[in-house]
């Protein structure tokens, strides 16, 4: 829930995230390139990602107690991207350190912060049903399971189960797009995608304005709630009370790489349940804002002063 001065919170948020761990390899562009073109980049910079470490970090530095499953290298990328989630307080004792190289993305910036970016899975792709059973104790003692979609399919239905066999709730962000989910919505709490993540479920193109129609008939697949990330267009929150919008706090863009992880780490840090969710999105957008204002992935997820900062805008300012 978005704090409120003079409310005293509840404990924190025990949220356990399954997923990817990937150092980024970025460059800064002019422009992004075009098929078979070459520009040249002005900066470059080494920073530890991944989806699911992004989320675990955006979580854990706004006061949820974390903690990470999923796969690394035994070689150094490994070694730093498991000192980085610690350092920002994750608890990264269950993460497997592998002989296969840890996960790397290329990731190009052009200056008004749009990307374009590809991934080696490495060392994510060996998170298996197995291995995610042997945490089962793990996910059953949280308040929240988060999962994207760059790990396998099949380990993160065997964590969905667990949590639901447990009553956990499950927020999965269906990222990056794939069209086939097996039965993985029916055991979703919370599904949070972008116009191009919908769109790809949905397996129909979504005009602007139509999505939350579009959105709405998801939740005959599973979920109780569905978020739409609509970039400077805010959000839309859509459960059985209907299509609410959501503000977004305008920012001079330098990188959007982790904009949408700091949504899902605030979010998961915030989460209440159903009766809390539009505070919680509201406090997640504000987030997602201030990790467009600097480079990098990790380094780029803010803390819980300034996405206060950044929230009081709308609070006060009424800004949208």
């Amino acid at each position: 829930m978005v704090p409120v001065p003079g409310r005293r919170r509840a404990r924190p948020n025990r949220v356990v995230v399954l997923g990817s761990l990937n150092m980024d390899l970025v460059v800064r562009v002019d422009r992004l390139p075009v098929a078979g073109e070459t520009v040249m980049g002005q900066h470059f910079l080494t920073a530890s990602g991944g989806k699911g470490a992004n989320q675990a970090v955006a979580a854990a530095r706004l006061g949820a107690k974390v903690a990470m499953l999923g796969c690394v290298g035994l070689d150094d990328h490994g070694r730093r991207l498991l000192q980085s989630a610690r350092e920002a307080g994750v608890n990264v004792r269950r993460v497997r350190r592998l002989t296969t190289p840890s996960g790397v993305a290329l990731i190009v910036v052009e200056r008004r912060g749009q990307n374009i970016i590809a991934v080696a899975s490495g060392a994510n792709g060996c998170v298996t049903p197995d291995s995610v059973s042997a945490d089962a104790d793990l996910i059953a003692r949280s308040d929240l399971l988060v999962a994207q979609l760059e790990t396998p399919l099949e380990a993160i239905s065997t964590a969905a189960a667990i949590a639901r066999g447990a009553g956990v709730p499950f927020l999965l962000n269906a990222a990056p797009a794939r069209a086939d989910l097996g039965g993985l919505l029916s055991r979703v709490t919370l599904l949070v995608v972008n116009e191009t993540e919908l769109a790809v479920l949905a397996g129909v193109p979504v005009p602007n304005g139509q999505e939350g129609a579009v959105a709405t008939r998801l939740l005959s697949r599973g979920p109780e709630a569905v978020v739409v990330t609509l970039g400077a267009r805010g959000s839309l929150l859509i459960d059985s009370r209907g299509v609410r919008s959501i503000p977004s706090f305008p920012v001079e863009a330098v990188d959007s790489t982790a904009a949408g992880d700091a949504f899902v780490g605030a979010l998961a840090s915030h989460y209440r349940g159903m009766e809390s969710l539009e505070e919680a999105a509201r406090y997640a957008s504000a987030a997602g804002a201030c990790a467009c204002t600097r480079p990098g992935a990790q380094p780029s997820l803010p803390g819980p002063e300034e996405v206060a900062r950044m929230l009081a805008r709308w609070v006060v300012g009424g800004e949208s």
